[in-house]
C-alpha cells in the first residue's frame, strides 16, 4: 500500500502528464509524428492516441472499483486500437484536449477518495488483483515507459 505521500506525488504527476506529453510533441511536423518510436514500435502519433486509450480505460477502471464490488477489469486490445484511422491518422491535438480534461478530473477523483477506499481492488482480466494503488502506480509507470520512448526518438533524430 503506498503512503499518503506516494500517492500525492503520483495524482500530481498525473495532473501534470498532459501538458509534459503535449510539449513533447508540440510542433512536429507531420512526418515526425509518423515515425515509429523504434524498430516495429508504433509511430509517434500513434503513441499519443494509445496513451490517451489507456488513460480512458484506467480512469474508467477506477470509476468501477470506486462503485462495484470487485468488478471485472477487461483490457482491451491496444495493437488493434493503434490500427484503427483515428490512431493512424488523426491529429494529436484531439487527444491531448482529452487528456486536459480528463486528467484534471481524474485528479480531482482521486485526490477526494477517503482512505479506506483505497483498499478496494477489481480483477483484471490478464493481470489479476489490482488496488487502486496499482491502478496509480500502473498508469503513472505506462505514461513513463511512453514519454521516454518518444524521448529516446527525439533524442536519436535530432528534434
Amino acid at each position: 500500500m503506498l503512503t499518503i505521500a506516494e500517492r500525492e506525488k503520483l495524482i500530481g504527476r498525473i495532473r501534470e502528464f498532459p501538458q509534459v506529453l503535449g510539449d513533447m510533441v508540440r510542433g512536429l511536423r507531420e512526418d515526425q509524428l509518423d515515425t515509429p518510436c523504434g524498430e516495429g514500435e508504433w509511430t509517434v502519433r500513434q503513441v499519443v492516441h494509445h496513451v490517451t486509450d489507456a488513460c480512458l480505460n484506467y480512469f474508467i477502471r477506477m470509476k468501477l472499483v470506486l462503485t462495484e464490488e470487485k468488478p471485472i477489469l477487461k483490457p482491451f486490445q491496444q495493437d488493434e486500437w493503434a490500427r484503427l484511422p483515428d490512431s493512424l491518422c488523426a491529429s494529436p491535438e484531439g487527444s491531448l484536449s482529452i487528456l486536459r480534461g480528463l486528467h484534471a478530473r481524474w485528479a480531482d477523483l482521486i485526490e477526494s477518495v477517503p482512505e479506506p477506499a483505497w483498499e478496494r481492488w477489481g480483477m483484471h482480466l490478464e493481470l489479476g488483483k489490482l488496488t487502486l494503488d496499482d491502478l496509480l502506480v500502473n498508469i503513472n509507470r505506462h505514461s513513463d515507459e511512453h514519454l521516454a520512448q518518444i524521448g529516446r526518438l527525439r533524442k536519436k533524430a535530432g528534434w
